[in-house]
């Protein structure tokens, strides 16, 4: 496939589960009233999406690599919008929560034939750049999802946003059976479970692999974990209705996509490795501004949207370089590899979102959790710097 078409195609898929995720969260307070059951439920639905998102994922990957990148992508796709229609006809909590597990292993695909694709057809600079074009139109999709699901949301009902996932995943899988040509041989041996058990154990063995998914464990899991925190900060403490709500998390998105284009302005000359500095030193930053915050200052939009613009900033700056280091060492089993790098950052969103729930206060929650995962992220780059200064 072309540069063009990969890109593409590798931004729709990747964009399914945090679009589902975003359109979603507006909804989240009116979910907790419409059911007549409680704020721990309905974050523990999206807590349910990140567990199924997570888990599925080492499983999309060896069979994307044994079945091929098209028909495993059309398989986990029939089960994403199988997800998304019992949520449109849930009558209770226990439904939803059901339906965001199955949606979690529906959308588990994208991330990882996303990236698996760009692996099998382009590596070095060209795959960085294609992952950072890939993460402009990351921040493209899951910006406008909170501003599309609260205005839907104040339109019709919470049914509707889950209406539009149901389009999503349409669009996806059409886009997939049209578009996609298959970039891998499929070998069905690949699912024999002492070589799978081999592969991942490959994969898990290399020590350039373990610190960047320290890295992305850290950052993309803290970006998955405050979404389980920002709609009750925002909305309960911080006084917004849900549509300013999806409108107000145009920042966190900007902010990413901001970072995005300013990334391809200057990495010819800054290079990946000093990029990615840059990234990482700005999620720092804005990990201990956060922490800061919330302890010191009465919170309103800008003490805690602040803070959540400077790591995603950074963000976008530092996912290009440690996504391509991470997958790097792995070209014959490229599908299983970014399973495991997906699982691994979402399991940290999923951690930090059951961490939540266990302190109870979303905003204690998010000035302490979030914080922490950023300064881990910082440890792992460190590590990844002196690994790829000794290779």
């Amino acid at each position: 496939m072309s540069e063009g078409r990969t890109t593409f195609l590798g931004a729709l898929l990747t964009t399914l589960g945090p679009i589902s995720m975003a359109i979603y969260t507006p909804a989240m307070p009116e979910l907790v009233r419409a059911l007549g059951t409680t704020e721990a439920a309905i974050k523990l639905s999206l807590s349910m999406f990140f567990a199924g998102f997570a888990l599925a994922q080492l499983v999309a990957g060896p069979l994307s690599d044994a079945l091929g990148r098209k028909a495993a992508t059309l398989i986990f796709l029939s089960i994403y919008l199988i997800g998304s229609m019992l949520a449109v006809l849930a009558p209770s909590v226990e439904f939803i929560l059901a339906a965001r597990l199955v949606q979690g292993i529906g959308a588990s695909v994208g991330v990882v034939v996303g990236r698996a694709i760009v692996r099998d057809l382009f590596v070095g600079a060209d795959a960085a750049r294609i992952l950072n074009t890939i993460g402009i139109f990351l921040a493209v999709g899951p910006a406008m999802g909170p501003t599309l699901g609260g205005l839907t949301l104040a339109a019709f009902n919470w049914h509707a946003v889950f209406l539009l996932m149901v389009g999503f995943g349409v669009l996806a899988g059409l886009c997939t059976l049209l578009f996609l040509r298959e970039t891998v041989v499929p070998d069905l041996q690949r699912l024999q479970p002492a070589r799978l058990l081999r592969t991942y154990a490959e994969v898990a063995g290399n020590l350039q692999f373990l610190a960047a998914c320290m890295v992305l464990a850290g950052t993309i899991g803290a970006l998955y974990a405050q979404a389980t925190m920002l709609p009750f900060v925002l909305i309960n403490k911080v006084g917004l209705s849900p549509t300013q709500f999806g409108v107000g998390m145009l920042m966190q998105s900007g902010f990413y996509l901001l970072g995005s284009l300013t990334l391809k302005l200057v990495v010819k000359r800054l290079g990946g490795p000093r990029a990615a500095l840059t990234g990482i030193s700005l999620c720092g930053t804005g990990g201990i501004i956060m922490a800061l915050s919330v302890a010191f200052v009465p919170p309103f939009f800008l003490s805690i949207m602040g803070p959540v613009a400077i790591c995603t900033f950074g963000l976008a700056f530092l996912t290009p370089h440690v996504v391509t280091a991470s997958m790097a060492p792995f070209p014959h089993v490229a599908g299983s590899a970014s399973a495991l790098t997906g699982f691994i950052q979402m399991t940290a969103g999923f951690l930090g979102g059951l961490a939540a729930a266990a302190i109870g206060d979303p905003l204690t929650a998010f000035g302490t959790i979030i914080p922490i995962m950023e300064l881990t992220a910082v440890a792992g780059f460190i590590a990844l710097h002196m690994l790829e200064r000794r290779a």
